[in-house]
């Protein structure tokens, strides 16, 4: 009787030990640099708002957040090294609903987002503007679709990769409208934006944020944004819908995950410190300005608002037939 309960007692002994081990662990968190792996190009949202969002949270964490961009395979190849890194807290992922839709527009991956990453917080969301060369003969988009059903496989449309936003935009605007324009994929959006600029290629959707200006500086026109109402950065420009594509609507959206295994306590703290960036005034401010629009969620929330975009984009995948070596 007493060995059976002294063997009980020490496989008990060994669990409460590791337990306690991860809260200590988790109540002196961080003690070194926080890196946060953006797997997309310098310059679009992915990237602006990961260097602005790391300094404020570094405010109250007290360590460094350094970002460090691994773009490429449509954003597979910085996040697989996510997945793959110490679940410590210390290597973060900044994600967009690429993420998403890669769950089904690229079954076969190295990863699985909600098997290997734990959400942690989302960041905002934004509408994409739909713009074209100055040269292309079109002022609405109804002009644009006129002139696609014209010229089948005519018009040529930039992305930056196969299953970005701006990719699937693209497909599910196609499939709306019932036109069959080609698709131009990039290494990111920075190299899209300048073949649409230079006139290489003739359009593209791509997030307000990065784009507005670049329409008001004349360099391009734009046509329509994609969100459910007019954005207040252009007033001025018609959504998709309003624009004659009834019912069309997409936006960008960023977030936060970790590699599955972070210890809770981390996760929500993290959460907790990225919410109170989104919630101050300023930043709201500020990203209202740009056409962003803050998200604040609890880490269930957002657990649940990852779930309810995966099956989003399975239905458009599999509506607009767009396939990853479109």
């Amino acid at each position: 009787m007493t060995m059976s309960f002294l063997g009980k007692a020490l496989r008990v002994v060994p669990l409460a030990a590791v337990v306690g081990c991860s809260c200590a662990y988790a109540q002196t968190y961080p003690v070194k640099p926080i890196r946060i792996i953006v797997p997309f190009g310098a310059g679009g949202p992915a990237d602006i708002y990961a260097r602005f969002l790391g300094p404020r949270v570094q405010e109250s964490l007290g360590q460094p957040f350094v970002v460090e961009n691994r773009p490429g395979a449509g954003s597979i190849i910085g996040t697989d090294v996510v997945a793959k890194s110490v679940p410590d807290g210390y290597t973060l992922l900044l994600m967009s609903n690429t993420h998403t839709v890669n769950e089904s527009l690229i079954p076969k991956k190295p990863f699985a987002l909600m098997k290997d990453f734990v959400p942690v917080a989302p960041i905002n969301y934004s509408d994409l503007l739909l713009v074209v060369h100055p040269s292309l003969p079109v002022q609405s988009v109804k002009g644009l679709v006129q002139l696609a059903k014209s010229r089948p496989r005519g018009l040529n449309y930039a992305s930056s990769g196969n299953g970005t936003p701006y990719h699937m935009a693209g497909e599910l605007f196609k499939a709306m409208a019932g036109v069959d324009i080609l698709h131009v994929p990039h290494k990111s959006s920075g190299e899209a934006r300048t073949s649409v600029i230079s006139g290489q290629v003739e359009m593209m959707m791509d997030a307000i944020t990065t784009m507005a200006p670049m329409a008001k500086a004349g360099k391009v026109r734009a046509l329509a944004t994609t969100g459910q109402q007019r954005s207040n950065v252009t007033p001025d420009v018609p959504t998709i819908s309003e624009a004659g594509v009834k019912g069309y609507e997409t936006t960008i959206w960023l977030g936060i995950m970790a590699p599955a295994g972070t210890p809770r306590q981390i996760v929500e703290r993290l959460n907790a410190e990225v919410t109170k960036v989104t919630s101050r005034p300023d930043v709201k401010q500020a990203w209202n300005a740009q056409g962003a629009v803050p998200m604040t969620m609890t880490v269930a929330q957002f657990e649940k608002h990852l779930q309810a975009d995966i099956a989003k984009w399975a239905n458009v995948v599999k509506v607009s037939g767009a396939r990853h070596d479109q």
